[in-house]
């Protein structure tokens, strides 16, 4: 039925339902139900009248009846209470009637009116009621984490709706008030660190954390003990995604890698990204790649004036571009097919378009494929970041911000010195223009091209083994988009020549990330997937700093950002080196390495390449 239909209905049950709960309470009272009418028949209607419009003014015509609940009562109940003042003022001015017909004529009027309402319901209830027995064990049995409201409206969801094949047998929750309490039905059985042992007498398949407003690192610690069950783990939207304080069985997500890092995610001031971006021109150089195409979404979304977007990889660019067109379609968006290598081309996109944004994200990064191709990493990485730089400084731009890695600090492989050199040469450019150079340096990115997760979910895939180089390697890891909010936050505050740095929490450790990640992919290590150490890598760390030691650490507004303070060093002495560099690279040089360790000391060389 449409909605006009249902009101039709409604109005019309409310008007013939109050009239007889007058006439019924007459007779139920032994009245004169003739001389009741004839001598009070103008208060009657009055009360039918009143009931309508009381109806009309608490918008009970308006509630849908699936969802009507707790709110839906109490108006109705409001409303009954005012039709029984009316009526009792009736009794008083009509001498047939008393405040017994007052007080049984309203209190009937309403429960009919209730009745009706909540019909939906009750049928869906029982209906559902139904479905479960019939389905007997076949549901799935959960256990939820969270007593709260985000828990109490999922147990609900799970009970009644027809689309639930979910049956949530028990609830834990920290607060000794609700244990041994019910919710909806279900019962607060004990505390979350007891999942495991819950998990077991209560024959658990999933868990679902059900609690919005915790913390990450809270978050991360309940993951760790349910990690200890063979339950699959889910969790509900965060706090800001329930906004509307509904969740829905729907909402429900599987327990993503990033919820296992124990911290919360970096937060940024978006009025001073918009201060800087909107109205400018940005390029972004590798902006098809996992951080530059990141980086050009949320750019894309600060009004800039114009977005070019620079990759060597044509199908990178192309996806990019296809989907900001459609995600934004009033964006000017200029994509260019090139490398940061050809200086010539460089200084032509400069000439052309005169950003006043640089973020430069193109660089040869693979620690292990760069060992074997040093001579690569300084064309592409020394030598594309200088051409950058220093258009972007002969040109007039504003702001050029490098994206940089913790493997620049103290490297020990070829990509890492590579990036160190790149952090030395904008240093140097922001004394030698008016251009305000900024680097940003940050660990893993987790979910990007060629990382660890990717990696792992294909190996899983294929039924393992799961491959570590040692047992006992960590790093530090980040979200691609906490990577980009950090560097879109390094350009507001830079002022020339600071190095930006991400309070990353505590490091993880890979081997434990990958056992986290079988048993998040339902399997179980060792038993079902195996993990193989196959040694570290040419060139790898067992674990990656920060800072170097002269740097030192300032804190920004923002406390996870830190800037680490910038070096002297010798314009005259870096660029004649780099010179140098680029021209050995291009004969293809077996001193790469040598030479490198010349211009950064503080790169060990790896013995083994």
């Amino acid at each position: 039925m449409n909605k006009k239909l249902k009101t039709v209905i409604l109005l019309t049950f409310d008007c013939v339902w109050v009239m007889v709960t007058y006439l019924i309470s007459m007779q139920l009272l032994r009245y004169d139900t003739l001389l009741c009418l004839s001598d009070s028949w103008y208060f009657l209607l009055g009360g039918v009248a009143l009931s309508i419009i009381l109806n009309f003014a608490f918008r009970l015509y308006s509630d849908l009846l699936y969802y009507i609940g707790f709110i839906e009562a109490l108006k109705i109940c409001c409303a009954a209470f005012i039709a029984l003042f009316y009526n009792l003022v009736i009794g008083a001015f009509s001498v047939p009637l008393t405040v017994e017909w007052a007080i049984i004529s309203s209190v009937a009027a309403y429960f009919g009116m209730f009745a009706i309402r909540f019909y939906s319901r009750l049928k869906n209830h029982i209906q559902n009621y139904g479905r479960r027995r019939g389905e007997g064990d076949n549901r799935i049995r959960v256990m939820i984490i969270g007593a709260g409201s985000a828990g109490a409206i999922l147990i609900r969801e799970m009970k009644n709706s027809v689309k639930s094949n979910m049956n949530p047998v028990c609830l834990l929750d920290d607060d000794p008030n609700k244990i041994g309490r019910y919710v909806n039905g279900v019962k607060v059985v004990g505390r979350c660190g007891e999942a495991e042992y819950y998990a077991k007498k209560y024959s658990v398949q999933e868990i679902i954390i059900a609690i919005p407003t915790a913390k990450r690192k809270v978050i991360s610690q309940i993951i760790g003990v349910c990690q200890k069950t063979p339950c699959k783990i889910k969790t509900v939207p965060g706090i800001f995604q329930l906004a509307s304080g509904q969740v829905s069985v729907s909402d429900i997500k599987d327990v993503r890698i990033d919820d296992l890092l124990g911290r919360e995610q970096v937060e940024v001031n978006i009025s001073e990204i918009m201060g800087y971006i909107e109205g400018k021109t940005v390029l972004v150089t590798g902006g098809g790649g996992s951080i530059g195409s990141e980086l050009c979404r949320q750019i894309a979304v600060h009004n800039p004036e114009r977005l070019i977007i620079l990759d060597i990889y044509e199908n990178n660019a192309y996806d990019i571009q296809q989907e900001l067109l459609r995600r934004v379609p009033n964006l000017k968006l200029t994509v260019l097919i090139a490398s940061v290598r050809d200086d010539g081309k460089m200084e032509s996109v400069f000439n052309k378009y005169k950003p006043h944004i640089v973020f430069h994200a193109a660089a040869h990064k693979h620690v292990p494929l760069m060992e074997d191709s040093p001579n690569e990493a300084v064309k592409n990485n020394v030598g594309g970041t200088f051409n950058v730089a220093d258009a972007a400084g002969r040109h007039g731009a504003e702001k050029f911000i490098l994206i940089s890695t913790d493997k620049a600090v103290n490297p020990t492989n070829i990509m890492g010195a590579t990036k160190r050199i790149c952090e030395m040469i904008i240093q140097t450019m922001d004394k030698k223009y008016q251009t305000e150079y900024v680097a940003v340096r940050f660990g893993n990115v987790l979910g990007s091209n060629g990382s660890v997760i990717p990696l792992f979910k294909k190996q899983i895939k294929a039924g393992g083994p799961v491959t570590v180089t040692h047992k006992d390697i960590v790093r530090y890891f980040m979200t691609i988009p906490e990577a980009v909010s950090l560097v879109l936050q390094a350009g507001a505050y830079a002022k020339g020549g600071e190095i930006f740095v991400l309070d990353m929490g505590e490091p993880v450790r890979i081997y434990d990330l990958a056992e986290n990640m079988i048993r998040l992919s339902g399997f179980e290590p060792h038993s079902e997937i195996e993990i193989a150490v196959t040694g570290l890598r040419p060139g790898e760390k067992l674990y990656e700093e920060r800072l170097m030691a002269e740097e030192g650490l300032e804190r920004t507004e923002n406390k996870m950002i830190s800037i680490g303070k910038p070096l002297e060093i010798d314009e005259k002495n870096l660029f004649s080196k780099i010179k140098r560099l680029e021209m050995e690279a291009i004969e293809e040089t077996e001193k790469m390495k040598e030479l490198v360790h010349e211009l950064v000391p503080s790169y060990k060389i790896d013995v083994r390449t």
